[in-house]
């Protein structure tokens, strides 16, 4: 959904359209304001990122990093050339541990310490939520999710009348639609379930998502058995959790749960109830699922997850610049793409408090919110994700007071009155090694209900 309103006084109800040209770069005097013109060099804003290098998604953390690094990078090398320095600097990375109160704890170092004005958080909408309620909003900071996806971000009531919280990542309300339409045979002609039962974490993501599939999958006329929810931490045993979503028989388990729970449960569910029929989600897109389980268990099983469409120009040129800068990884798990997307949207609102002529003093966390939507959102000149070229265009563009548009490597990024994204999703399917995308299912053909 998008609205029109003029640029002064942008609040999370209302989004900003803004005007301009689309099509390739040109080349063009700049008429600079009269402040940047005065200035050495430009402020440096302090980000932090929260990442799960321990805990339940550890295995995605280096990535959700060096995505945002490149980003970072590559905005520094644009302004350098644009604005006669970097603008984004330092990065403070801390550990979120995949759990909302050390999460919490280090994000309060980081605006306590840092005194920085923008955040990257989180992958784990548990983390995204009690970081904003706690430490962001309250503090006046930027917090833009990376992979969060819980409909509670959409509405949070920290930030009515902040606009501080916004994500990349689309909301789980789309993908309880989605995987509801997977199980009721929508999708797939051969792949229809009558009765399902859920095992979610306990948190708002785990939540969101099981309660979005439920009532979706019911007005599909399909018969939800149980939602049955564990806590965040991983248990000895899920026996009982198992035991409640077999009651009455279903004939498939969707899992909205992280992947050191998913694995327990899936072996629990194996070896102990001799059942092994299960659909899953975006954060258990995970390859140590497969190794831990085994293929035998896993082959030909589906999931849904917000996904790139793989032949997108910028999500093709977004994998070159981060291969090319990371040559050891040979892969980009979900929300690498949109991790990205989150830095390139801070520092492209940094570069327009930089094009304002603004001080370190008087770039805020609000300032560079009521940044975002005009840098990003459409119509106006295209920055295409992944490419420096585009990049560094771009910045000339916001330094000579012209609308950009940026086109992500995860889809778009025309942010919403509630500072939600809309991206596409695809329908994956397990393979004797990895997951394959079977399905793109577009943006524009998601239902609403």
């Amino acid at each position: 959904m998008r609205m029109n309103s003029s640029k002064g006084g942008v609040t999370r109800r209302h989004v900003i359209k803004v005007a301009g040209a689309t099509g390739a770069a040109a080349s063009f005097d700049l008429v600079l304001p009269q402040r940047l013109l005065a200035a050495d060099a430009p402020a440096q804003i302090p980000v932090g990122q929260l990442v799960p290098f321990t805990g339940s998604a550890a295995e995605f953390g280096p990535y959700y990093r060096d995505a945002a690094q490149l980003a970072f990078d590559q905005i520094n090398l644009a302004a350098t050339e644009v604005f006669g320095g970097p603008i984004i600097g330092p990065v403070i990375v801390a550990d979120s541990q995949t759990l909302p109160t050390p999460a919490v704890a280090a994000a309060r170092r980081m605006v306590e310490a840092d005194n920085i004005r923008a955040m990257i958080a989180e992958w784990s909408s548990g983390v995204t939520v009690a970081v904003a309620a706690s430490v962001t909003i309250p503090n006046g900071v930027l917090q833009v999710g990376n992979g969060t996806t819980s409909p509670l971000v959409s509405v949070l009531p920290e930030d009515e009348g902040e606009d501080l919280l916004f994500r990349c990542s689309p909301s789980d309300a789309l993908q309880g639609i989605i995987a509801a339409q997977l199980a009721a045979g929508e999708i797939l002609a051969d792949y229809k379930f009558q009765k399902v039962s859920t095992i979610y974490i306990n948190n708002p993501y785990g939540q969101g998502l099981s309660n979005a599939f439920a009532a979706a999958f019911t007005k599909r006329g399909g018969t939800v058995l149980a939602e049955v929810a564990h806590p965040e931490e991983v248990q000895a045993t899920y026996r009982s959790h198992v035991q409640a979503a077999l009651e009455g028989g279903p004939d498939l388990i969707l899992l909205a749960t992280y992947p050191a729970h998913t694995t327990a449960v899936i072996k629990e569910a194996r070896d102990n109830f001799d059942f092994s029929s299960f659909q899953f989600t975006d954060a258990n897109r995970s390859d140590e699922i497969l190794a831990a389980v085994g293929a035998d268990t896993m082959r030909g099983q589906l999931g849904t997850v917000p996904s790139a469409d793989p032949e997108s120009p910028t999500y093709k040129s977004f994998l070159a610049a981060f291969y090319a800068a990371f040559p050891d990884y040979t892969n980009a798990p979900p929300f690498t793409e949109t991790t990205y997307d989150a830095a390139m949207s801070i520092g492209l609102a940094a570069a327009k408090a930089a094009a304002d002529g603004l001080s370190l003093d008087e770039i805020t966390g609000k300032v560079l919110s009521g940044n975002l939507r005009p840098v990003c959102n459409a119509p106006g000149e295209r920055i295409l994700a992944g490419d420096q070229a585009s990049i560094t265009e771009g910045l000339r563009k916001i330094a000579a007071g012209e609308d950009t548009d940026y086109v992500g490597a995860g889809g778009s990024v025309d942010f919403d009155e509630n500072g939600d994204v809309k991206t596409p999703y695809s329908v994956y399917r397990w393979t004797d090694t990895t997951s394959e995308d079977v399905v793109i299912v577009p943006a524009e053909d998601i239902p609403s209900e």
